[in-house]
């Protein structure tokens, strides 16, 4: 039914890592200095973010799963069939149907118990 995605946290400094690796594959060095500082300052931010936002996530999730179950208790608790008063709480077998009519509509009953109509002068 549901796929579980449970992410891995960020390590400080292994997003500049990736960032570097990648500048460098494209031609840029990243050498020491004032920008490189801020670079990695910046990805800690983002790195401390991300993994602040996963556990919010989560967090988030397993509540909305808890209501929602709640919820669907609720309902069907309002829409189960409800018992009669004094009634076992085992379902009782359903009655069983009429036999059917006979395939004659004039049924012999009918025939001899009709009184012949009388005429009156």
């Amino acid at each position: 039914m549901e796929q579980e995605y449970d992410m891995k946290k960020l390590k400080t400094g292994e997003l500049y890592a990736h960032l570097s690796q990648f500048l460098q594959a494209k031609g840029i060095e990243l050498k020491d200095g004032s920008y490189t500082e801020r670079l990695q300052k910046g990805c800690t931010v983002l790195t401390d973010s991300i993994n602040f936002a996963q556990g919010s996530l989560k967090k988030a999730k397993t509540g909305v799963d808890q209501k929602l179950d709640q919820m669907r208790q609720v309902i069907h608790e309002k829409t189960a069939p409800k018992t009669p008063p004094g009634a076992s709480a085992t379902p009782v077998a359903a009655p069983t149907p009429p036999k059917p009519a006979p395939a004659n509509p004039r049924s012999p009953k009918t025939a001899s118990t009709a009184k012949p109509k009388s005429k009156r002068k």
